[in-house]
């Protein structure tokens, strides 16, 4: 896949606009076709990496072992320009980049980087997480996946398991699992080890949760595939 180019910068540069919080809506990334097995769902996009991409996860310093586990399954293809550029959305961006899809869509608790003035993001609140609008957004994109063969969620971190869990309530889909997994930013990898962390090496932390977060996928209902080679 060759991207197309959206007015990069030049190597070394950002824009004017980089810094600032655009905060509008970013869509769940989905396969352009065939089933989604399984739905992953984060808190809300941040700052540096989807609300500049305008994909999910897609330069959030959190995504990035999430991307590298859907990598290895073939759930997901990256240009291989991506590894030449920082881990950055706003690079993405620019460089016309963008995640393919395959058996798995990924989205947010929250659609867009919460914000109250544009330079500092802020945790979504938890009435625009379990307010009605939000809770039947994504009560219709569960419906919507579901038409595409949808078996079960990945939720990660307590933000995301809690909202999802509102919305299974008002709209119960029993046919769907839940699964949850601490959320891959360094607070949450120190949440899984014993004694708050004490003495874990954060890389060590990160393996074990990109082990867990594979296993979760594959039980939640993707097929493992034979380009999974951490199986």
């Amino acid at each position: 896949m060759t991207p197309a180019k959206r007015g990069a910068n030049a190597p070394g540069t950002e824009s004017a606009d980089s810094a600032r919080i655009i905060g509008r809506p970013v869509a769940p990334l989905l396969p352009a076709a065939g089933p989604v097995h399984v739905l992953l769902v984060g808190e809300a996009p941040g700052p540096r990496g989807a609300d500049k991409s305008g994909f999910p996860f897609f330069g959030d310093g959190a995504g990035k072992p999430l991307y590298q586990v859907l990598v290895r399954l073939g759930a997901v293809e990256l240009p291989p320009l991506v590894d030449a550029l920082p881990w950055d959305g706003a690079r993405f961006h620019d460089a016309g980049l963008r995640p393919v899809a395959h058996g798995v869509a990924l989205g947010n608790a929250f659609d867009r980087c919460p914000t109250d003035d544009g330079k500092s993001f802020r945790a979504p609140s938890r009435a625009e997480l379990e307010g009605p609008d939000n809770v039947q957004r994504l009560a219709a994109e569960l419906e919507t996946l579901r038409a595409r063969g949808l078996r079960g969620l990945v939720t990660l971190g307590r933000v995301a398991t809690r909202t999802m869990d509102v919305v299974l309530a008002h709209a119960p889909f029993a046919e769907l699992t839940r699964h949850a997994l601490p959320h891959p930013s360094a607070q949450g990898l120190l949440s899984m080890a014993p004694g708050r962390g004490k003495g874990a090496r954060m890389q060590d932390l990160q393996e074990e949760w990109m082990a867990r977060c594979r296993r979760l996928i594959v039980e939640a209902g993707y097929p493992a595939a034979p380009l999974d080679v951490t199986a």
